[in-house]
């Protein structure tokens, strides 16, 4: 059961235990605390219980979760207002209520015990909300929520350990109770269908699967052929695991489209455009040149129209030195050029979306175009989540939103411990990653809120 409490309503935090339950209680640890997702009415706080084994070792420990908020511009302590008494390790507190543009203290408890910050900088860093106790809600773009698209990538279907860089290193990580892909893919498909997020459109950046063999390829398609109707509920652009196995046989391809194809889409006025970035073989990215020429021929033709780009490969300098693989991992530096003298030439174009560095990022273009780069971190594995971008008359919202089930939310807390620990400081992001708000004009979608039509290109 979770009970939320009106600021203005102390709640009261009664607990009655046993013997065995306090000794455990003693030794119960909260930590890993994340302040998730902050939107401009709402809040995703997660974080972990744990206790001492009778070895010595630390275990996930089930516990209560409680949120006490309060606003910062006040003197009244911080009074409980999020309660869920369903006991789990694995915390997920999402508040409601909050008013936009406003700064909240926060204290996340369970069982009496207060959370606090995993040893990562992107937690600990000074600034964070993790480390000053106060978040700021965003103040949401001016006019009307229109429209509702979420990025996503990096499911891997079929692969069977995760964190590895090259074989047997460093040591990956198997759950115990299904394959990761599958479960985690299964989260996000569950989650953006629920009301609370009710998304128009699921975009997924490439790597579908983990090598895009002919079982990968068709279980994946079968599930979102299940999940909604492709083209329009959901499309896909393909990554460097999706690569054809040989030149003539592309498992993926079969299932999805050819490689090398643009595809686009039209919605209520707003513009999908996917990009096939991947190379026969090898991780880095390229367009070729008939692609690259499409590209121009649909932009050229309406180049005001509000237009979301998404492709495998991030496009931007700033990415190519900023991530483990360097320049080589992302798009060629010519293709990336091109890119961004065709996106000076179509105003419409607001933000392009990319997969394959398995991180939240919000990137900035290499030249002076206003396009926002994002990056966003992988669907099977920690954090594991989505990009939810709410489009509104007068510009969109960001949101980073971890997926929630009990299966996913163990799974993410396994896996944060991959790449020797380091993974949290190069997945996760920064707050302002995660959480932002872009002013723009996008009145061109309410023109025709109705228009739901797809075509290949």
């Amino acid at each position: 059961m979770t009970v939320r409490t009106p600021f203005r309503t102390p709640a009261a935090f009664h607990t009655r235990t046993t013997e065995p339950v306090r000794t455990q209680r003693q030794s119960l640890v909260a930590s890993d605390l994340e302040v998730v997702t902050v939107t401009d009415r709402s809040a995703v706080l997660t974080w972990t219980t744990r206790a001492r084994d009778g070895s010595g070792r630390p275990r996930p420990a089930p516990a209560d979760t409680e949120v006490r908020i309060a606003p910062a511009d006040g003197r009244l302590p911080a009074t409980t207002y999020f309660h869920a008494t369903e006991r789990t390790p694995f915390h997920y507190a999402e508040i409601h209520g909050l008013e936009p543009g406003r700064s909240y203290r926060f204290e996340a408890y369970s069982d009496g015990r207060r959370a606090v910050p995993a040893r990562t900088l992107v937690t600990r860093a000074p600034g964070t909300p993790e480390s000053t106790g106060v978040f700021t809600t965003l103040t949401p773009p001016p006019g009307v929520l229109l429209r509702t698209v979420v990025l996503a990538n990096d499911v891997h279907y079929g692969e069977r350990t995760s964190g590895l860089l090259v074989a047997g290193f460093p040591s990956g990580f198997r759950d115990e109770f299904a394959e990761h892909p599958e479960l985690m893919l299964e989260a996000v498909l569950d989650d953006v269908h629920r009301p609370d997020r009710a998304a128009d459109h699921l975009i997924l950046a490439g790597d579908l699967t983990d090598s895009g063999t002919p079982e990968q390829s068709r279980a994946v398609r079968d599930r979102l052929d299940r999940w909604g109707r492709h083209g329009d509920d959901w499309l896909v652009c393909r990554g460097n695991h999706d690569a054809p196995i040989a030149p003539d046989n592309d498992p993926w391809g079969a299932a999805f489209h050819a490689r090398q194809q643009l595809i686009t889409h039209e919605a209520g006025g707003l513009r999908l455009i996917g990009l096939d970035t991947t190379r026969l073989r090898g991780s880095g990215g390229t367009i070729v040149t008939p692609q690259l020429d499409r590209l121009r021929e649909v932009l050229a033709a309406d180049p005001d129209r509000p237009t979301i780009v998404f492709g495998h490969h991030p496009v931007t300098l700033s990415a190519a030195v900023s991530n483990p693989g360097g320049p080589g991992f992302v798009l060629d530096r010519a293709t990336a050029a091109g890119l961004h003298e065709l996106y000076r030439q179509s105003p419409g174009v607001f933000l392009h979306h990319s997969g394959h560095t398995h991180r939240n990022r919000r990137g900035r273009p290499d030249i002076g175009i206003d396009v926002e780069f994002t990056e966003g971190a992988a669907v099977k594995e920690y954090p594991g989540g989505y990009l939810m971008v709410r489009l509104y008359t007068g510009g969109y919202m960001v949101n980073f939103y971890k997926t929630r089930t009990e299966a996913a939310r163990r799974w993410s807390t396994r896996t944060r411990r991959q790449y020797l620990g380091l993974h949290p400081d190069h997945s996760l992001g920064s707050f302002a990653d995660r959480n932002h708000v872009v002013l723009r004009d996008l009145t061109a979608l309410s023109a025709s809120a109705s228009l739901r039509r797809s075509r290949p290109s």
